[in-house]
């Protein structure tokens, strides 16, 4: 049972809301954000990624691999309690449905060791997530990142210019890329990317690769740990049965990303998403949860039933109850990183419970 002296809806938070057409101070989130993932729920728009380390009216696009774009009309501020957005469509269309995935970081002094010095970072070694921006040296390197525990998976997106993702997953190690914005397989990273090493609980390392190092190339990484009661990362094969993998997390999800990491599938099952807190028409409180959301293409949230990705929200991890390419294909090796919603056993002496 894992025991935890936080809660983690202090530092990871699933919240929509509902867009206005003009600024808009979205609240509720529980804590100020350093990270936010959101995405339309109804309207097709791109999921768009912003944090405190980039800068307010900052996006990347979780779906693309077009460079950072700055526009006054995206996200305007981080707030005590969640952030503003302001008229953009992606982030804030009248009426429009959204969600939003929020991590909290905060330590942003005192990294030390590497031989890449991030220009700015936040991170929190509590939860294991931090965030780091860095210009490119073209000579292979090491980049700090204080959490103190071996991560399990790097995004990293280059800004400057148009690059796709590239993704660091533990499992694999080195030699492969998972990258956010690609729906395919997991690629060949070649010794360019994370210059054939795998992370240590201190530093992750690059190559030479102009997606993560080129000379004068700017660039982000969003790095998350496992945390026992707060986050899971790792990696299941399912059985394409509708008494599905079920997999072992030590909490109650809030949210669960997975990716086939072999077959890739059709292009919407790139990456599934699929949120504990609300779904299709409001609020869930029922397994098997039908509230799909897909990253690599601009489609409205799903039908999990209809896409054969409904799964069951338990109080120690999360089962699929449907044969679907983007998280039961049978024999298919999956990716997955889930962040809780209630530990089995937290501060406040209470045990989670499942829906």
């Amino acid at each position: 049972m894992a025991y935890i002296s936080f809660q983690p809806k202090d530092y990871f938070s699933a919240h929509k809301y509902t867009g206005t057409g003009s600024s808009n101070a979205v609240t509720g989130v529980g804590f100020s954000p350093d990270a936010v993932w959101i995405k339309t729920t109804s309207n097709g728009q791109k999921p768009c990624m912003f944090d405190t380390v980039r800068g307010v009216q900052k996006v990347i696009y979780p779906s693309e691999s077009t460079a950072e774009i700055t526009d006054a009309a995206l996200l305007t501020a981080f707030g005590a309690d969640g952030f503003t957005v302001n008229t953009d469509g992606d982030v804030n269309g009248s009426g429009y449905a959204f969600s939003s995935w929020n991590w909290k970081a905060g330590t942003t002094s005192g990294l030390s060791g590497g031989t890449i010095t991030p220009s700015s970072y936040s991170y929190n070694a509590t939860t294991g997530f931090g965030i780091y921006k860095w210009s490119g040296t073209g000579s292979a390197g090491t980049i700090a990142h204080g959490l103190g525990k071996v991560p399990q998976m790097i995004q990293v997106k280059r800004l400057d210019t148009t690059y796709s993702w590239v993704g660091y997953f533990n499992p694999l190690g080195s030699s492969k890329n998972l990258a956010f914005n690609l729906s395919n397989a997991a690629g060949n990273a070649g010794v360019g990317i994370w210059n054939s090493t795998n992370a240590t609980n201190t530093v992750f390392s690059v190559g030479t690769d102009d997606a993560v190092n080129l000379s004068g190339g700017t660039y982000v990484a969003y790095v998350w740990c496992n945390v026992a009661g707060s986050s899971s990362i790792g990696e299941y094969t399912g059985n394409g049965n509708a008494d599905g993998a079920f997999v072992y997390t030590g909490f109650e999800p809030e949210m669960i990303i997975a990716k086939n990491r072999d077959s890739g599938g059709v292009a919407a099952y790139g990456w599934t998403q699929i949120s504990n807190t609300f779904g299709m028409g409001g609020a869930t409180t029922a397994n098997p949860a039908y509230n799909e959301l897909t990253q690599n293409v601009f489609v409205d949230q799903l039908v999990a039933a209809a896409t054969g990705n409904p799964v069951d929200f338990l109080s120690n991890g999360f089962k699929w109850r449907g044969t679907g390419t983007g998280s039961n294909q049978s024999g298919a090796p999956f990716a997955y990183m889930a962040f809780a919603k209630n530990p089995l056993v937290s501060s406040n002496s209470k045990a989670g419970t499942a829906r």
